[in-house]
This record gives C-alpha cells, structure tokens and sequence, in this order.
C-alpha cells in the first residue's frame, strides 16, 4: 500500500544519507500516518491521514 495521504496527498521524500568520511547512500523519509475513521458527509469512512493534517483540523474524527 503506498505511504501517501488521503488528504493532502503528501508523499515521501528521498533523499541522502551522508556518513562522517561522506559515504552517500540513498535514503527515504515516511510521513507520519495513522488509520482514522473519519467523517465524510454523513458516513464514516476508514483513511489513512498524516498527523498534520489531524493537527491542523483538516479530517473531522467520527
């Protein structure tokens, strides 16, 4: 299942992982979610959401 937000449709970020004699390997970072039932329209719907999204009042919890 892919790591992207229901919501705001963020993804993970790539990147590098750079050691003390600048060894470069690449790296990834996963967003933060979590499983919610939240409230769409009138039903519950079960989604995965990023914590920035909970925080900022973007999904409303059923």
């Amino acid at each position: 299942m892919a790591q992207v937000c229901e919501i705001c449709g963020k993804k993970p970020m790539s990147g590098n992982t750079i050691s003390h004699a600048h060894n470069v390997s690449k790296r990834r970072w996963n967003i933060n979610l979590r499983p919610v039932h939240a409230k769409v329209g009138t039903t519950t719907k079960r989604m995965r959401v990023c914590t920035s999204c909970l925080r900022s009042g973007k999904v409303v919890k059923a």
